[in-house]
């Protein structure tokens, strides 16, 4: 299984994006998925998630009220699009899947991310003035 990440770019305060993850390979199967990001010298951080069964999701406090994560079931792609983008939103941004077992048992937030079982490339966002 392969999860393919577009849609980081160069932006001003303020603007939006939307980045994609979709998911390819073997007959793909995952209990949610979920974007972090991660600057240097800092650790990777939770951003949003979304269970496949449900559509429940979670966001971080930092993060709350602007982006929102989606899914499209059909094509095994989750969206996290990114509205009112701060300078603090510059990252590398990264999606993860994971099974129940790797996620935490009826969870919206996975419980470590370390365990989630595939990981997307990263894609950097950066927010100038």
């Amino acid at each position: 299984v392969q999860l393919t990440v577009s849609g980081g770019d160069l932006v001003q305060t303020g603007a939006s994006l939307r980045h994609s993850c979709a998911a390819s390979g073997r007959a793909f199967s995952s209990y949610g998925m979920a974007w972090f990001r991660q600057t240097p010298g800092t650790e990777r951080e939770f951003v949003a998630g979304i269970t496949w069964n449900g559509g429940r999701t979670d966001y971080s406090d930092s993060v709350k009220g602007r982006f929102t994560i989606s899914s499209d079931n059909a094509k095994n792609t989750v969206y996290l699009q990114m509205n009112s983008l701060k300078l603090e939103d510059t990252a590398v941004y990264y999606c993860a899947a994971g099974e129940e077992p790797s996620w935490g048992r009826g969870r919206v937030r996975p419980g470590t991310m370390w365990l989630l079982d595939v990981w997307g490339q990263g894609t950097l966002v950066t927010v100038s003035l």
